[in-house]
């Protein structure tokens, strides 16, 4: 798994145009409402900042979050703070996740699971899920598509300017993993200072990742783009998953 280092700082600038949190939160609830899903336990893997946790846990009596990135989880503690919800914050591999607990709904949110690249990593983190998911609960979560990380991100490059943020993004494809180097440039005063990531997102087509729920015994209840709409077509950029134990 990658782990978001000084980028955390500025997490939340980039991608506050791109992200409804606040509807995201109520399309999930709606989601819970209509499999009669008990909201007591909340689980959200790879939290980040913490701005699902918050839309989606404060339905809840308990709010659990795991990310791999400590400065990810001491930005999303004082958010959670400040919105009055008591959370658990944990900072693990959600490939290598124990909690010694069950939830009534687990997600992962933003493409988190592409972010898993090995096969062995990725068929833990669904049995961990699975063990970690109570009889009755879901799993929610989204993938970017095959198609978005090929022809939409693919081998391209991006830049990005505000004046207090810039950014240049070059992406690059090799065996299925999508590189994305990314340099920034981060205003502090009168200069600029630079730092560099590397982050790499797996692809994953809809076709293996359906085997392997069924490998770790989950059943299909939903499939959505983009939080929206139940029907995935050719060109659907963001695939949602609504998953429960068979």
């Amino acid at each position: 798994m990658e782990c978001y280092n000084k980028f955390a700082d500025i997490y939340d600038e980039l991608i506050r145009g791109d992200i409804n949190y606040s509807l995201w939160g109520e399309k999930i609830n709606q989601i819970c409402d209509k499999h009669n899903v008990v909201k007591k336990d909340y689980l959200d893997l790879a939290c980040g900042t913490g701005n699902l946790t918050i839309n989606v846990g404060k339905k809840f009596m308990s709010t659990t979050a795991v990310d791999l990135s400590q400065d990810m989880l001491t930005i999303a503690q004082e958010k959670l703070r400040n919105s009055r919800i008591r959370a658990k914050l944990l900072c693990q591999d959600i490939s290598l996740l124990n909690l010694r607990k069950q939830f009534d709904l687990i997600t992962c949110a933003l493409d988190s699971t592409n972010y898993i690249l090995k096969n062995e990593d990725v068929i833990n983190y669904f049995n961990a899920v699975h063990n970690h998911l109570k009889d009755t609960g879901i799993f929610i979560f989204d993938i970017n598509s095959e198609y978005k990380l090929k022809n939409i991100l693919g081998d391209n490059v991006f830049n990005y300017d505000d004046d207090d943020v810039v950014y240049i993004w070059e992406n690059e494809i090799e065996n299925e993993i999508l590189n994305m180097y990314l340099t920034f440039f981060v205003k502090e005063g009168q200069v600029y200072k630079r730092f560099d990531e590397h982050h790499r997102e797996r692809i994953y087509s809809e076709k293996f990742l359906e085997e392997l729920f069924v490998k770790v015994g989950f059943e299909i209840l939903e499939k959505l783009d983009n939080y929206e709409e139940d029907t995935i077509e050719d060109k659907t950029e963001r695939i949602v998953y609504v998953l429960r134990k068979k």
